[in-house]
């Protein structure tokens, strides 16, 4: 007589469904949870930001962030020369494109911006806009509100300055109510 009991090809069946269930569960989770390239973006010009408003003060110079649809880049201005140019000779303040999908949205004084892509057929020292955001070396900014969006998903986080400088970050996981 048979024994009633599962042989060990149909537990590992049992094993293989759960495991595929489970992972297809993880994958849903991740993409309609925290968006992490938007997350990793948003901090990053957060602290992009604060360091600049540092360096603002100490060195006693204007700086700015010129923002385009996809990409941004961080400005200086040059009373000598009467003109704002680009942060090149520093690393971390180069030109830097959003990754594929993702868009900014600038809202200054609540209102919201035209981003206008910057002209990258000019020197690489120069600017041919002032750029939307400013840093003062006094500490003060232009108040602002820059949201990073991928369509496709509808994730959504910000980056907010206010006029005393102060930076703050709401992430993707946040809901973001509106009226």
């Amino acid at each position: 007589m048979r024994s009633r009991g599962f042989t060990l090809v149909e537990i590992l069946v049992v094993v293989v469904i759960m495991a595929v269930v489970i992972s297809l569960a993880m994958m849903s989770v991740g993409v309609t949870g925290r968006d992490s390239q938007i997350d990793e973006e948003s901090r990053r010009i957060e602290g992009l930001l604060g360091l600049l408003h540092e360096r603002a003060l100490l060195e006693g110079r204007d700086f700015g962030l010129r923002i385009e649809p996809s990409a941004y880049e961080f400005v200086v201005y040059e009373a000598d020369r009467d003109r704002w140019l680009r942060l090149d000779q520093d690393r971390e303040f180069r030109h830097r494109e959003l990754p594929k999908g993702v868009d900014f949205e600038l809202q200054l004084d609540s209102q919201t911006v035209v981003l206008k892509p910057v002209d990258q057929n000019f020197k690489s020292d120069q600017v041919s806009q002032s750029p939307q955001v400013a840093i003062a070396a006094s500490g003060e900014g232009t108040p602002f509100r820059l949201t990073l969006e991928r369509a496709a998903t509808n994730a959504r986080a910000s980056v907010e300055g206010d006029a005393l400088g102060r930076i703050s970050r709401v992430s993707s996981d946040h809901v973001d109510k509106r009226t």
